[in-house]
């Protein structure tokens, strides 16, 4: 009988996790002005991967995603302008929104804003 609080304790934790996949939206304003994203995100379990799209860098692949709790954590590799850069992303989900942080490893370029969920489970 004592297996079971730890064990119902565990399906607790998992039912409430988040469950992020499907179709994201949201607008960042960036030094070189306002740039829309597009996220489809397909989760399994805690990992996550999918692509996102943006009007600015074209599409990319999500990589390296999971998804603890409501905390959100996946990297991108863009093109621009003929430069490769890897963008770090984390977010914590808030129901139909993430709260997204970004940053470029090796440079001083950080924003944040919000994406809201527009279709899917």
């Amino acid at each position: 009988m004592k297996w079971l609080l730890p064990l119902a304790a565990v399906f607790a934790l998992t039912a409430s996790a988040a469950d992020i996949s499907g179709t994201w939206k949201g607008a960042a304003e960036t030094p070189m002005g306002k740039v829309e994203r597009t996220f489809v995100f397909k989760q399994d379990g805690n990992k996550v991967t999918g692509e996102t799209t943006s009007d600015m860098m074209g599409k990319s692949d999500i990589e390296d995603g999971k998804l603890d709790g409501d905390d959100l954590s996946f990297t991108i590799n863009v093109n621009f302008q003929g430069n490769e850069a890897k963008i770090n992303y984390t977010g914590k989900v808030k129901g139909d929104q993430i709260d997204m942080h970004v940053e470029v490893p090796g440079q001083d370029y950080k924003i944040d804003y919000t994406v809201k969920k527009v279709s899917g489970s």
